[in-house]
């Protein structure tokens, strides 16, 4: 990839989040009023400042109209983006270009999705219409990323109950991060024997395995980087931001053994190309990584880079990657723990780092971070997209 990046140029002056989990008594309005007042709240902005707004939703409004209308918005330019998953980080990416480009001064990237009262869980859906060769695309999402287990053990002759001991790990170590965090879907520590029992959903993953279907919305004000201590005293440089769209041929081509997802490693590279990272696991602080299934956290730490490829397991089992280990990992629960509103989910990984770089995350709050990693994935093994960002508290 031949991204040149816009490496310190905008900062991130303020952000919001709300709760996640059944909102069953907020409204998709409502989600976006809280989001976006507590964003603008850190900035000391009102909503007529900002010049424009990106909305990224999956299935929770179908314009800019979703966001103008509860927020009142006057005239201004509202663009409603999706990309899977990615939908939020989306949002994000083309609010940074904006600004990065002279186009506005200050912009507003948000994120909401509203689909508990949708009925949605994850296993029922509708897929566009296709030729068919996408055989990948009949599998539900846990039956998809379950193959990611016994493709793994295979390739690297772990021993399955390793294997298992280590998908375990990663939902402990979630929940029990999660626990810390109030404004997560799922606040209560869940012990391993609880994990390893609970019912199946697909080969060996059980429902601890599986990330949170929820409600919530998120929100980033960004400005240009000359302008950020204006706004606030600790803004967030944009050091990268990568996007990587794959051609979608995992399911038919038969040398991809589902180990790694090609388009998690190409947006890594792009990323720590434009950021100057020569080495992630030494340089990055901390990690927001889309966990929306056990075995995909354990095969990003590889394609991510954090480790060697057939070692992730057993850095995940040593605690490597624990909120006290060399390189923590989703330390306000991940979308296992946090959940996982489509739309929300890349500006909530923002939003912890946001916090965690401000030195405000409370009770979970890690030891002078300075570098932050994003990842959102949209999509499944064998054909997804992948957005990395890298963000600092330290211009230059």
């Amino acid at each position: 990839m031949a991204s040149k990046g816009i490496k310190d140029a905008v900062a991130i002056v303020g952000m919001g989040c709300t709760r996640f989990g059944e909102r069953w008594e907020s409204s998709t309005d409502d989600l976006l009023l809280d989001a976006v007042g507590e964003a603008l709240g850190a900035a000391g902005v009102q909503r007529d400042d900002v010049d424009a707004y990106w909305l990224g939703t999956l299935s929770s409004g179908q314009s800019g109209l979703t966001l103008s209308r509860p927020l009142g918005i006057d005239y201004k330019p509202v663009t409603r983006v999706e990309n899977y998953c990615a939908t939020g980080s989306e949002s994000f990416r083309n609010a940074c270009y904006a600004v990065a480009s002279g186009a506005y001064d200050r912009v507003m990237a948000v994120g909401v999705e509203k689909l508990k009262d949708s009925g949605f869980s994850g296993l029922l859906r509708a897929d566009p219409p296709s030729d068919g060769t996408a055989a990948e695309l009949s599998l539900t999402a846990p039956a998809a990323f379950s193959l990611l287990d016994p493709a793994y053990t295979n390739k690297y002759g772990v021993d399955p109950g390793a294997m298992r001991e280590a998908m375990t790990h990663v939902a402990w170590k979630n929940h029990v991060n999660g626990a810390l965090n109030p404004k997560a879907q799922f606040r209560k520590e869940v012990t391993r024997e609880t994990i390893d029992r609970a019912p199946k959903v697909a080969g060996r993953l059980g429902i601890f395995d599986c990330s949170g279907v929820s409600d919530g919305a998120a929100a980033a004000l960004i400005v240009r980087a000359e302008e950020a201590y204006d706004y606030t005293d600790r803004p967030i440089f944009v050091k990268a931001l990568s996007l990587a769209a794959g051609p979608m041929r995992g399911g038919l081509d038969p040398a991809y053994d589902f180990t790694t997802f090609p388009e998690v490693v190409r947006s890594a590279a792009d990323a720590y190309a434009q950021a100057g990272i020569t080495d992630p696991r030494s340089e990055i602080s901390l990690a927001e990584v889309h966990d929306c299934f056990t075995p995909t956290e354990i095969v990003l730490m590889e394609d991510l880079g954090f480790t060697d490829r057939g070692q992730s397991w057993k850095d995940v089992l040593a605690g490597e990657f624990d909120r006290d280990g060399r390189l923590p990992v989703n330390v306000d629960g991940g979308l296992k723990s946090f959940g996982h509103p489509v739309g929300a989910s890349g500006l909530r990984m923002l939003y912890e780092v946001w916090l965690q770089l401000r030195g405000e995350a409370g009770a979970r709050q890690l030891a002078g971070p300075r570098l932050a990693l994003t990842h959102n994935l949209g999509g499944r093994p064998g054909g997804c997209v992948s957005f990395v960002s890298v963000v600092g508290n330290q211009r230059g």
